[in-house]
C-alpha cells in the first residue's frame, strides 16, 4: 500500500453529528460534489453500511467502487478498505473524531494507489485536494445540520 496523507479539521459539531453525516451515505450526492450515487449493498448489526458502492465524478477522475466499513465501537472513528474499483486497485482510510470543547477536532487519513501509475508527488498532491475538498464538504455539511 502507498504511503498514507492525513489532514485534520475542526468542526462546530458533536462528534455524533458529525458521525450522522458520515455514515448516512445515501445523502452523499446531496452534499459531497463528486458522489453521484451511493448504494449500501450490506450493513452491520447496528444498521450502519458495511459494504457501500459508490460513483464518483470528478472532471478528470470517474470510477465506480466498493468500500469496506469497519465502525468503532464508541463511535468516535471509521475505517475503510477498498473491495473492488475500475480505476483502484487499492484504498484504505479513515475518520478519528476527537472532541474538543463544544467542536470535534476531525482527522482523516486516506492512501490511495491507482491502476494507472502516477508519480508519488502527483499522487500525494491528489490525495490532498481530495482531503481538502472531503474535510470541507463534511464541515459545510455537519455545521448545518447541528
Amino acid at each position: 500500500m502507498a504511503d498514507q496523507s492525513t489532514q485534520s479539521i475542526v468542526i462546530d459539531a458533536t462528534p455524533e453529528q458529525i458521525m450522522a453525516v458520515i455514515s448516512g451515505f445515501a445523502k452523499y450526492p446531496e452534499w459531497a460534489e463528486a458522489v453521484k450515487h451511493t448504494e449500501v449493498l450490506s450493513s452491520d448489526s447496528a444498521g450502519r453500511g458495511e459494504q457501500v458502492r459508490f460513483v464518483i465524478d470528478a472532471g478528470p477522475i470517474k470510477d465506480e467502487y466498493v468500500l469496506d466499513y469497519d465502525w468503532a465501537q464508541d463511535g468516535r472513528s471509521v475505517s475503510w478498505n477498498l473491495i473492488k474499483g475500475q480505476m483502484q486497485k487499492a484504498q484504505s482510510g479513515s475518520y478519528v473524531l476527537a472532541p474538543e470543547g463544544d467542536s470535534t477536532k476531525v482527522t482523516y487519513t486516506l492512501s490511495v494507489e491507482l491502476t494507472i501509475p502516477m508519480i508519488g508527488l502527483f499522487r500525494r498532491k491528489a490525495e490532498k485536494m481530495i482531503m481538502d475538498v472531503a474535510l470541507k464538504e463534511l464541515k459545510n455539511r455537519a455545521e448545518s445540520a447541528a
